[in-house]
């Protein structure tokens, strides 16, 4: 059985994940680290799980002190705390997602921690939507544009990151690389795509971006198995949609993920709705 600590179980993500690891107590010993107690904002309309009071760790991710108590004793953390939003100041971006970033990393080396997962995002690479055929596809529909036309960004190519927070993701991944090559600790970075609290799809074009609840809780919970000779990689979770803007092969090939849904089944069950 394999002790996880889910940081940031209380946000939209976090608590996926926890409640799926939560749900097979013969597999997982799952805990939970959160600033607060109460859900987040981007929780609060979600099919929300409790986390039991003995299962949750109160932590600040500026708080090494207390990160150190939190990843104590846990032979895999994943890491979803974060400040979330985009559009986020300086201030915020800098204590909980560089600062915060590198507590989680140094206090899991401190610990013996044996994996850490990393949650980067999908917006890492957004500088390609300004780029055809992506750019077109966000001004229309994606129709017009046959799949093999629609080249996917790999997970090797250079990040092109359009604002701080996307930027402070690419500062947590290579805090993820050093740990795996200087520390031996085993560091998985997935970079997240457009999770939603209905499971729905926001907007037509959220098709290039997003990822079920169910498909996001399965390529955490395949990380979390994957190999021990898996010192360090890069994944895009996102479904598997017709137009995805990144490449999802990568996870199929080396962790065996298998997406059930899509953008375009989600989007004809809506219109049958």
């Amino acid at each position: 059985m394999l002790k996880v600590l889910v940081t940031g179980a209380t946000g939209l993500v976090g608590n996926i994940v926890y409640a799926r690891l939560a749900a097979q107590p013969e597999r997982y010993d799952v805990y939970a680290s959160a600033r607060r107690a109460r859900p987040s904002a981007r929780a609060e309309t979600m099919a929300y799980t409790d986390i039991p009071s003995e299962r949750l760790r109160l932590a600040d991710l500026t708080d090494f002190d207390a990160m150190r108590r939190a990843v104590e004793g846990m032979d895999v953390v994943v890491h979803m705390a974060a400040e979330p939003n985009v559009d986020a100041p300086w201030e915020n971006v800098l204590h909980s997602n560089i600062i915060g970033s590198y507590h989680l990393f140094e206090a899991s080396r401190l610990a013996g921690v044996k994996r850490v997962i990393y949650a980067s995002t999908n917006m890492v690479v957004f500088g390609y939507l300004r780029d055809e055929p992506y750019r077109s596809s966000l001004m229309h529909s994606p129709e017009h544009i046959t799949p093999q036309d629609f080249p996917p960004v790999r997970h090797d190519q250079p990040p092109w990151p359009t604002s701080l927070y996307a930027c402070s993701k690419i500062f947590g991944e290579s805090l993820a690389r050093m740990y795996a090559t200087l520390h031996n600790l085993s560091c998985i970075c997935l970079r997240i795509g457009w999770v939603t609290a209905d499971d729905q799809l926001p907007t037509p074009w959220a098709r290039l971006l997003w990822c079920s609840q169910r498909d996001i809780a399965q390529l955490v919970e395949r990380c979390i198995n994957a190999p021990d000779s898996l010192r360090f990689d890069i994944f895009f979770g996102q479904s598997n949609n017709r137009y995805n803007l990144v490449d999802i092969q990568h996870a199929r090939d080396v962790l065996g993920y298998a997406p059930q849904d899509s953008a375009e089944d989600r989007l004809a069950q809506k219109r049958r709705a």
